[in-house]
């Protein structure tokens, strides 16, 4: 049911950003106050849905992103702006019951995700004076990855099972949709990023993360020069 509200959103936000795209030029105000290059930062909201019985909790894992952006005009009301950002994304997950032991073969409890990306989101923004309605497009690069409080399932040890990047697709790729308020040399707003690639690639980071795709809903805040 989450999956499904998920891409519900998705579907929402598409229909909507297309409907602005075609909306007339003469609606839309063409002297956009934001910066046009400057430097942004934020906070990451991120969650995974995990496709599996033994899963009891899913809880959002808050993280980081910042780096850099531009803003290039294509028409007086019609800009692209590609950014280069790192981002800390990830979620936090409980499993349990009796099955966990034999189909995952970990401890019952909380499971903590914390994947860090390169990332490129290539927006097109519709300017409405200061307001402007962002959609299109990222792909992201895995440089690093970490997984805690992942324990063996024999109660006899305490040894602890590691997974790093190579369990996980490095690249990934989605949609992203939000809206940001430019003032002069300073921009903020509210994002959201859906991934299309399931995060986990084999092994157990696999059947920790079935059908798992990262979901990342975002503040920002930037500066222009």
């Amino acid at each position: 049911m989450k999956t499904l509200a998920i891409h519900k959103l998705v579907a929402a936000l598409g229909i909507f950003s297309c409907a602005l795209f075609i909306a007339p030029a003469a609606n839309a105000q063409s002297d956009n106050p934001g910066p046009r290059f400057g430097v942004k930062g934020g906070l990451n909201f991120s969650q995974f849905f995990v496709e599996q019985p033994t899963v009891e909790d899913e809880n959002i894992k808050v993280g980081l992103h910042f780096g850099i952006f531009t803003k290039i005009p294509v028409t007086d009301f019609l800009a692209f702006q590609p950014e280069l950002l790192y981002t800390n994304v990830g979620s936090k997950v409980s499993y349990g019951g009796s099955d966990v032991s034999n189909l995952l073969g970990i401890r019952e409890g909380e499971v903590r995700f914390n994947l860090n990306y390169v990332q490129l989101p290539l927006a097109f923004g519709i300017n409405l004076g200061p307001i402007n309605i962002q959609g299109g497009p990222y792909l992201s690069y895995l440089v690093s990855a970490n997984v805690k409080n992942l324990r063996t399932s024999d109660l006899a040890t305490i040894n602890t099972i590691e997974l790093d990047k190579n369990d996980f697709h490095k690249l990934d790729y989605g949609l992203l949709g939000g809206i940001g308020f430019d003032l002069r040399n300073m921009t903020i707003g509210a994002r959201y990023n859906y991934g299309l690639r399931q995060v986990g690639k084999d092994g157990m980071a696999k059947d920790l993360t079935n059908r798992s795709r990262n979901s990342v809903a975002q503040l920002f805040i930037g500066f222009g020069f």
